[in-house]
């Protein structure tokens, strides 16, 4: 799997801990292992930027998703499709805000949003309440996942 994690944020930013996330929620998605990601943090002005551009959006935004070849999650006993998955943007100066108002750490907001983001990319929405409830119950199911194996391994 080639996921690549590109920090032109400013910010020192664990980038080796957003790679072996990212590894982990793929896996978990059954994502094939020569699927291909890259996580970007970004600075706000670039955020802004990509937030107006592509989204129609007005100012920063914590996390968007460029999805490349639509790839799904893959199923049990079905080899799952092999391609790039896409792009994610995470503007660490909204995730430290973000963390602050959530009483949690950078680290763990980056977490959630990285987390977001490929489902995103894997087609995951949540514009509707079931849609809401679907992928933001998988996002905690991986986030809790992860969070306990990481823990065991230091333990």
């Amino acid at each position: 799997m080639s996921i690549e994690v590109l920090d032109e944020s400013g910010r020192a930013i664990q980038v080796r801990d957003l790679v072996a996330l990212s590894r982990f929620v793929l896996d978990k998605m059954r994502v094939h292992p020569l699927a291909e990601l890259c996580v970007k943090l970004v600075d706000e002005p670039t955020i802004t930027e990509l937030n107006v551009t592509w989204m129609d959006g007005s100012g920063p935004t914590d996390v968007l998703a460029f999805p490349m070849d639509e790839l799904r999650p893959g199923l049990v006993n079905e080899e799952p499709e092999e391609g790039i998955l896409g792009d994610i943007m995470v503007c660490p100066d909204v995730a430290a805000r973000q963390a602050e108002e959530a009483g949690h750490s950078l680290e763990a907001e980056l977490e959630l949003l990285t987390t977001h983001g490929i489902l995103h990319l894997l087609g995951y929405d949540h514009a509707v309440p079931e849609e809401h409830k679907e992928m933001f119950g998988l996002q905690d199911t991986l986030l809790a996942e992860w969070r306990s194996s990481a823990s065991s391994a230091t333990d």
